[in-house]
């Protein structure tokens, strides 16, 4: 079988799609991979716009189908060397994390182990990290696995709070930190060990 030049990424969101934007842009420009889907939750979804501008097929799953089939077939004709959970929020089901082992990662955002599991994403971490008067918080790049926010962690980095810290003022500031590192993450990764 001939080697690929070019890697396949996948991208799974649910939302407006802002690192799902971010990581298409890094890859145009330096053309070592290209997006050949990306798989939505919610059919009102912000990243749907991002796809049809780009021209990248789109897949829009149901929870039940996702559930028991995890949508296999599709997402292997996709061929991804990796699969990118840019703000997904719902579980990954075993089926398609036992046919991609170490091929799926996700963005936190928060520095892992802590503010992780059920229900911690988006706003809830943010507000729950400023209530507790932390003096720090970031992002967790990290492998998926069968729980919540658990799998092997990746990358970490960091931003400091502020006394005056509001959930929406630290939300700019990890979203700033995704928007910097989470594309450079999956190039590095790719490079080191994706066949």
């Amino acid at each position: 079988m001939k080697k690929k030049s070019k890697k396949n990424l996948v991208i799974f969101a649910s939302g407006a799609g802002s690192n799902a934007q971010k990581i298409i842009e890094h890859f145009k420009e330096n053309g070592k991979a290209e997006i050949t889907l990306i798989v939505c939750s919610n059919p009102n979804a912000g990243v749907l716009k991002i796809a049809e501008k780009e021209k990248i097929p789109v897949l829009v799953i149901e929870k039940e189908e996702f559930r028991e089939t995890g949508y296999l077939d599709e997402i292997k004709k996709a061929d991804p060397n990796l699969i990118i959970l840019a703000g997904f929020l719902w579980k990954i089901p075993e089926i398609l994390i036992q046919a991609f082992p170490d091929k799926i990662i996700n963005i936190h955002p928060a520095l892992l182990p802590a503010y992780g599991g059920k229900g911690m994403y988006g706003n809830a971490v943010h507000t729950a990290v400023v209530s507790n008067r932390e003096k720090e918080s970031g992002i967790t790049i990290h492998f998926v696995d069968e729980k919540y926010d658990h799998g092997q962690i990746i990358f970490q980095e960091k931003c400091s709070l502020s006394e005056n810290e509001t959930p929406e003022s630290l939300a700019q500031k990890i979203h700033q930190l995704e928007h910097q590192f989470f594309p450079k993450t999956i190039e590095k990764l790719l490079e080191e060990n994706v066949s």
